[in-house]
């Protein structure tokens, strides 16, 4: 498996609106969208930074996972996502090497990436995405 770089860390808030003047107004990050991703009941604000992003999360739905993350752990960093090179074969590696995944095949994320998640019980509590762009 071939890891690029980070391509994004995703941070759970409960209201987009509060959480994105931050970024914007403190920080100086440029907001270039905001895109809801219907099935994973979550819509999400980038901010780019060189050749990574800040992605903030806010539930679109009580049950979504952004939501049941913030009941748990209240807002912070929900995720860190890699970009690999090939993410079928990246999933086929990690398999072969009987890591626990949560995602055994590529589905639609953000931004029109392809994405799967690990098991956060295979990377010390922490919720490891990988993502492929073309």
């Amino acid at each position: 498996m071939k890891v690029k770089h980070i391509d994004h860390i995703g941070i759970a808030v409960k209201e987009m609106a509060q959480a994105k003047r931050f970024y914007e107004e403190i920080l100086g990050l440029k907001l270039t969208g905001v895109e809801e991703v219907v099935e994973q009941k979550v819509k999400v604000a980038f901010f780019p930074i060189t050749d990574s992003e800040i992605e903030l999360l806010e539930s679109t739905q009580p049950d979504g996972p952004v939501s049941k993350f913030i009941e748990a752990k209240g807002e912070g960093i929900q995720h860190i996502a890699f970009r690999v090179e090939n993410l079928e074969e990246a999933l086929q590696e990690l398999k072969a090497k009987g890591v626990r995944l949560i995602d055994e095949r590529p589905r639609k994320g953000a931004g029109g990436a392809k994405i799967a998640f690990i098991h956060p019980k295979e990377t010390n509590g922490v919720l490891v995405e990988l993502c492929e762009r073309d």
